[in-house]
């Protein structure tokens, strides 16, 4: 094991939170197999699991015991849905498992591999909640000349229950040119070339993405709780939109109050109540609200749906019931490789943990 504390410029990298009685990250190293994990990884303690495992028949790295030299692509299944089960045990409730996976042509036929690996964890009791597309910009030159040369992989989406997902902080920062949008499931990013051993190296900007949506900043020492970003709809509209700065007009030319928009926002575009915070505990929006949302929706016209849309705030982070201090929240990468995930989890403030049958090419921490 090579253990080592983060440097403080890392510390001081994280983004809108306080940061109140955090403690320091850490950045721990194991040689071992991602199937056996070592027993000083506590079961719960580990908050995102992001990899990508050696891919079946692609490469030979000489090590006995190596997942990827199976005899049949449904024997390397088998290999990475162990690998899922051992995972499970250290994964805390609300944390995920991001697993990049590619498919291998053998005896002139795709395997389905990424298909097999999704139906196989289900039965296992995963919920897979996404399938990224990761397009490969820049990507190797593909000598064939009977089929297209591959430009995508999958990153698959694993949880538990309840897990964590911070979606409003990821699309301010990857919603490019239209911010607060869901920037959705396709992902264009450069792939990265490695001349040293390690030849797969997996791209910086993966590790960023994933953090960025399923990593906290922040757990409670004492129960492992996350802390998860409060977000608030506020009235204020895209002004560069005319249809919004046409509603934002009439609101102010009528006297809307606050209330008038807050019950168009509870009642959304049809009539059918959805913010249960100006409900009446029965699932129906109140009758008050009702016949506010009535008046500004005959005043503003068609133009009520723009509140509807409003723009949405980060106002703080939830704190937990125990009391206790918060640390940083966890990663974990078996199959680290030259230990990009580390690096990336290291810049970002978490702390993170490396498991590989190879740790040679993983950067040393002084």
């Amino acid at each position: 094991m090579i253990q080592a504390p983060t440097s403080q410029s890392f510390q001081n990298s994280l983004i809108n939170e306080d940061e109140t009685e955090k403690q320091a990250p850490f950045r721990t190293i194991y040689c071992g197999d991602a199937r056996s994990l070592p027993n000083e990884i506590s079961p719960n303690s580990v908050d995102l699991i992001v990899t990508s495992p050696p891919y079946w028949r692609k490469r030979d790295y000489g090590i006995k015991g190596q997942i990827g030299q199976e005899k049949t692509s449904e024997d390397y299944v088998a290999a990475i849905i162990s690998a899922l089960g051992e995972w499970r045990r250290v994964l805390r409730p609300s944390g995920s498992v991001f697993l990049n996976i590619g498919d291998t042509y053998w005896q002139k036929s795709l395997q389905g591999i990424p298909s097999l690996v999704e139906a196989s964890a289900r039965r296992a009791g995963w919920i897979l909640r996404n399938r990224i597309i990761w397009v490969k910009k820049g990507g190797m030159p593909d000598p064939v000349k009977d089929r297209l040369a591959g430009r995508h992989e999958y990153i698959l989406h694993f949880a538990i229950n309840g897990y964590y997902y911070d979606l409003f902080g990821y699309a301010e920062r990857y919603s490019l040119g239209q911010k607060g949008a869901n920037p959705g499931d396709v992902w264009e990013i450069t792939s990265q070339r490695n001349m040293g051993k390690h030849l797969a190296p997996f791209p910086s900007e993966i590790v960023e993405r994933v953090i960025t949506l399923a990593c906290p900043h922040s757990v409670c020492h004492k129960c492992g709780k996350p802390r998860r970003r409060i977000v608030k709809r506020t009235a204020e509209l895209d002004i560069s939109r005319p249809q919004a700065r046409r509603a934002l007009e009439i609101a102010k030319e009528k006297n809307l109050t606050p209330e008038h928009i807050a019950a168009i926002q509870a009642t959304g575009i049809s009539d059918a109540g959805k913010a249960r915070l100006v409900q009446n505990g029965t699932d129906r929006n109140s009758e008050d609200v009702r016949k506010l949302a009535a008046e500004a929706k005959v005043i503003l016209g068609g133009y009520f749906r723009e509140f509807t849309f409003a723009k949405r705030k980060s106002c703080g982070w939830t704190d937990c019931e125990c009391g206790a201090p918060f640390e940083p929240g966890v990663v974990l990468d078996p199959f680290m490789g030259t230990g990009t995930t580390l690096d990336v989890a290291e810049r970002m403030g978490r702390s993170s943990i490396g498991i590989d049958l190879d740790v040679s090419q993983v950067r040393e921490v002084s």
